[in-house]
């Protein structure tokens, strides 16, 4: 009786050391239970009907008559989602259930409201002021609850860089349990971060919009909805799903075709080796050396690891999201697709709309579109990029940089005032950048994250304004552009001025030989450009999107009290290594030494590049094979995984957003 009584409180206990990842054996223990769970409960098709009304985009809402078993099964699932978080954050639990008890309760007091609009006419107008008071009460909360975990401190250092204070963060609710159970249990002297608070928040800021908008109908039983807010696949690190994806597939009879189930394992294998074999194994066998002590490695040991971690961060996000969709999909449900090959992307628009698809779809849907979207700009426009630099001057602490957000605020509120015929196309370029840079601060509290998003901002509007251009144009851009950066590089001769001088080159000959040689020879031999163009445009945005990756990589897996300085110095440390002298007579040796990591990085990018049609050819046939075929493939894959599993399991990048 005592070990089975040690067994229940170590399986019913949180260990923050052992969390339950898809990565290791607990969970895939904990997922046959759930299966197993499951398939006790018969669920029947629910009867729907339709009872609502037709929102201004023409949507029609649905309202469900569920079956007892259904009920049971959501309640099931909700149940062992709560649990699934409690064994990956403790007590964060709380916050989950508050979150979602929060927006079930708001969303059907917003439909509750509205209904009293057919019946009581001379009150409209109330209540359309209390359903928009209601609404933005619910995204309020939502976010203070989110900038209170993951952003105190960093407004904090902005409080005590403005009025010169010493104020510390305190965790008044580690305080507050550590005086209502009168034990110090807790610790008060930091706010630790939720793991994917930034993904439920979000879920749920969207399901209180979209009742609000009436594009959608409140979930009429709290399992339903607290199943939709939770649901364990997808809950620590996205997708995000929309109330209107998922809910709906709450009601549907459980069908899963022999096809599908070996889809379904083949996007949970397929994950498992991204994260395992690609992610971990690069991670830990030369990226994490690097970005540890940038200055004890050589230019080119930086540069390679700068690279390879574009590869990485792609195998860990997108490993997640296949196990996510595949352990979902053997339930019965489908997730969005979240990853579509992004370092296929010709240039930076294009690559947001393939990587993080989800979380890029919420911010045009609810901020990009709320601020004008490119029609106008309104008051918030300007209320967030003006934000957003001062934070930046506020940050970096020094004069010249003051002075140069000051002048950037005068020039565009000029610009827009002065020259009326391009306010509409010059306000869809400064909401563009309100949303990059809101984009770069979810991701992380800290001024490198700021850059990163201001940085991927100003790449979306240089190809903008790229694609406008004729062809003598961008030629004669990129040579001033160059000869400036040449001139400024031997005068002053900087690391980072060496480092643009050098993108500079690549960008003015590049464009100069293909507009000049490639173009006529195409032309004459009558072949499509696209051929030369489409590699050269996706090698460009790699290489954009590689660097900006600097300062993403700089500010991750830090200490939010020290994560400012830690990061701006690590990218500092790495641009004064790439942009300084090399010794090129080590660089076959450095090679040689992690030919394992470079040979994976190589194999990982050709595998990324592989047409999709023959990447959904070999889905296809995996999922066809026989279940004996199948077995074996899979006791493969897993013994190939197992060779390159570290000794500690390295968890998934974006639980810290």
């Amino acid at each position: 009786m005592r070990d089975i009584f040690i067994f229940l409180t170590d399986l019913f206990s949180f260990d923050k050391e052992h969390p339950l990842l898809f990565t290791q054996f607990n969970f895939w223990a904990f997922f046959l239970l759930v299966i197993a769970g499951l398939c006790l409960i018969q669920s029947t098709k629910a009867r729907m009907t339709v009872n609502g009304w037709l929102s201004k985009n023409e949507k029609v809402s649905f309202r469900f008559s569920e079956s007892p078993k259904l009920v049971i099964r959501n309640g099931y699932l909700f149940i062992v989602s709560l649990f699934f978080y409690f064994k990956t954050s403790g007590l964060f639990v709380l916050l989950l259930v508050f979150s979602t008890f929060l927006g079930y309760y708001l969303g059907i007091r917003l439909d509750k409201i509205a209904e009293n609009t057919d019946v009581e006419k001379p009150s409209f107008f109330s209540v359309v002021f209390r359903r928009k008071a209601l609404m933005i009460t619910g995204v309020v909360i939502n976010l203070l609850v989110l900038f209170y975990f993951k952003y105190a401190y960093f407004f904090t250092d902005i409080y005590n860089n403005m009025f010169h204070s010493d104020i510390h963060v305190v965790n008044h609710l580690a305080q507050f349990a550590n005086h209502f159970t009168k034990t110090p249990r807790f610790d008060a002297s930091k706010i630790l971060l939720p793991v994917g608070i930034s993904f439920f928040t979000f879920q749920n800021i969207s399901y209180i919009v979209d009742v609000y908008k009436r594009k959608i109908r409140h979930a009429d039983n709290v399992f339903d909805f607290g199943f939709y807010t939770t649901f364990f696949p997808q809950l620590v690190a996205g997708p995000i799903v929309r109330a209107d994806q998922f809910i709906p597939q709450l009601y549907k009879r459980y069908f899963l075709s022999r096809r599908q189930f070996g889809i379904a394992l083949f996007w949970i294998i397929n994950g498992l080796m991204k994260k395992i074999i690609l992610s971990d194994y690069l991670a830990v066998g030369f990226v994490d050396r690097v970005f540890d002590n940038p200055l004890l490695y050589t230019g080119f040991e930086n540069i390679s690891a700068l690279f390879i971690y574009s590869l990485q961060v792609y195998a860990d996000f997108s490993g997640y999201t296949d196990i996510a969709i595949g352990v979902a999909m053997l339930m019965g449900f489908y997730l969005p697709k979240n990853f579509n090959s992004p370092y296929k992307a010709t240039n930076p628009a294009g690559f947001w709309k393939r990587w993080h698809m989800s979380l890029s779809n919420w911010l045009k849907d609810y901020l990009y579109i709320p601020l004008g979207g490119n029609r106008s700009a309104t008051a918030a426009t300007w209320i967030i990029l003006g934000g957003m630099l001062v934070v930046v001057a506020l940050m970096a602490q020094t004069a010249w940089v003051t002075l140069v957000v000051t002048s950037v605020i005068g020039l565009l509120v000029a610009v827009y005032y002065i020259f009326p015929r391009h306010r509409r196309e010059f306000a869809t370029n400064v909401n563009n950048m309100d949303t990059m840079l809101l984009g770069g601060m979810w991701h992380g509290a800290s001024f490198n994250f700021i850059t990163w998003g201001g940085l991927n901002g100003l790449g979306i509007l240089a190809y903008k304004w790229w694609k406008k251009q004729g062809t003598r144009a961008r030629i004669v851009a990129t040579e001033v552009l160059f000869l400036i950066l040449l001139a400024a590089d031997v005068l002053w001769q900087t690391p980072a001025l060496n480092l643009f001088t050098v993108w500079s080159g690549i960008m003015f000959f590049g464009t100069a030989i293909r507009y000049l040689v490639v173009t006529p020879l195409c032309d004459k031999h009558n072949i499509d450009k696209e051929h030369f163009e489409k590699p050269w445009n996706i090698f460009l945005t790699f290489l954009f999107i590689t660097f900006t990756r600097l300062f993403f990589r700089s500010g991750s897996n830090l200490d939010p009290a020290e994560a400012n300085q830690v990061a701006w110095n690590t990218a500092k440390n790495m641009v004064t290594r790439i942009g300084g002298h090399w010794d090129t007579s080590v660089i076959p040796e450095i090679i040689a030494t992690y030919s394992g990591v470079f040979i994976v990085f190589v194999l990982g990018m050709i595998i990324h590049w592989l047409p999709e049609c023959f990447k959904r050819r070999y889905r296809l046939a995996f999922a066809s094979m026989p279940l004996w075929a199948m077995a074996v493939a899979v006791v493969v894959a897993v013994f190939i995984v197992y060779q390159f599993i570290t000794a500690d399991l390295q968890p998934f990048i974006y639980f810290q957003f």
